[in-house]
């Protein structure tokens, strides 16, 4: 198994076995708390080989610095099997995720697991406006 792709972003989408993302990104710039972030989305491109066929569970994690669920977990399973004349098969996930709520600044991390094993992690800063920042009057 391969993570090919494991990002936070804009948006994402899939289309024929195309994974398709807009807006990559790690950081948020909030002026207060909490912050409640409008819509953004996790894109996952996992590449199983032919020996790997079968079933595999999926779990995100939204976590803060302490590891305490910013949201319940996402949890799935994709199941995989070879396709004729190819070594490996892909499985494309987005997970997307509307108003999620941050209740302080700091580091936060995206993890990602995959049959009880942690396979990834994405940091996420949740800052604030710096003081040095030109305001709109």
């Amino acid at each position: 198994m391969n993570i090919e792709l494991f990002a936070l972003c804009d948006a994402a989408t899939e289309s024929g076995g195309k994974l398709n993302m807009l807006g990559a990104f790690d950081s948020i710039v909030s002026p207060d708390m909490p912050h409640a972030h409008p819509s953004c989305a996790v894109a996952l491109r996992i590449r199983f080989k032919r020996i790997e066929s079968g079933s595999h569970r999926i779990q995100v994690d939204v976590v803060n610095a302490d590891g305490r669920r910013v949201v319940p977990p996402f949890q799935t399973s994709v199941d995989v099997g070879p396709v004729e004349d190819q070594e490996t098969v892909v499985a494309n996930l987005i997970l997307n995720f509307q108003q999620l709520r941050f209740d302080g600044y700091g580091r936060y991390s995206i993890d990602l697991a995959v049959d009880g094993r942690q396979e990834g992690s994405l940091p996420l800063y949740l800052r604030g406006v710096p003081k040095d920042a030109p305001t709109n009057t």
